[in-house]
């Protein structure tokens, strides 16, 4: 039996144009109010009541993305689930995606980036080239995360994410709620402040599908070549891009000010670079 696409799920198919305006400081002050005594559910609805317009979920099918899924399709709320698929996920993350759809009969968007800017920068850099420079790294997080968020996220008037406080460092200041500039809506953190002890009690007590490899010492996990295992000890995202030494790591969704350069400026940056002083590999 193939899985119920409910109206609201159709109609992502058309993305609608950017909202001209987000939400202001009142609505702002009025979810970050008081959100500690609520739970999951009750944040939830309360961000669905505060802002009008379409509400999207970004899940990378981690265990925050699939507690804060459940509970917008166990309430029954207007908003949309959506992912990233960056055309390197692990094995894991598709058959948990499958077997989300499956438990709540709802479709789950993934969107995919350009083809032509991946196979660009795979031509001219290299399959893994991320690993050369934290610069190359960042091109390949934009070309396969960040635009791809920017159309899911177009026309929305709030992005709810599964960010915690205690993942990271750069985390721990960011605010439950505010307005992101960057997209031009409110984003919402409903688990800020939740530990990850909280998060595993609510997906064991609700039976929610999770991805295997948290039990295989992968407490974050994004694409396949860029994340491994934790050892006992460290930081929960110590094994995403874990031969980079700078502190704060991130791929680009959760920076709330622009990057000096835009991505596409770094593409031709590197592609300038590269046509003066790599050599010509040899076909074989």
């Amino acid at each position: 039996m193939g899985v119920e696409m409910p109206a609201q799920a159709t109609a992502l198919r058309a993305v609608p144009s950017p909202a001209k305006e987000p939400a202001g400081s009142e609505t702002i002050a009025q979810l970050s109010a008081g959100y500690g005594s609520l739970d999951l559910p009750a944040r939830l609805r309360a961000i669905r009541e505060a802002l009008p317009g379409r509400i999207a979920l970004t899940t990378g099918f981690g265990l925050e993305g699939q507690a804060i899924t459940h509970a917008v399709f166990e309430s029954g709320l207007a908003i949309d689930v959506v992912t990233l698929d960056t055309g390197r996920l692990f094995p894991e993350t598709y058959d948990v995606w499958m077997r989300t759809e499956q438990r709540y009969r709802r479709r789950i968007r993934g969107f995919f980036p350009d083809q032509e800017r991946v196979e660009g920068y795979v031509a001219r850099e290299g399959i893994n080239a991320f690993r050369n420079s934290i610069e190359a790294r960042q091109v390949c997080c934009s070309i396969r995360k960040v635009e791809p968020l920017r159309r899911a996220l177009a026309g929305a008037s709030g992005w709810i994410t599964g960010v915690r406080s205690e993942q990271s460092r750069t985390r721990a200041v960011m605010p439950y709620a505010s307005v992101d500039s960057n997209y031009g809506l409110v984003k919402i953190n409903p688990l800020l402040d939740w530990t990850r002890e909280r998060v595993l009690d609510y997906v064991r007590a609700n039976d929610i599908p999770y991805n295997a490899l948290h039990d295989r010492g992968f407490p974050s996990i994004g694409c396949a070549p860029c994340t491994r295992a934790v050892e006992p000890g460290e930081p929960e995202r110590a094994g995403r891009w874990w031969w980079e030494q700078e502190d704060k790591k991130e791929c680009g969704l959760h920076i709330s000010r622009a990057p000096k350069r835009a991505p596409q400026q770094r593409e031709r940056a590197l592609a300038e670079q590269d046509s003066r002083s790599a050599p010509p590999l040899v076909s074989t």
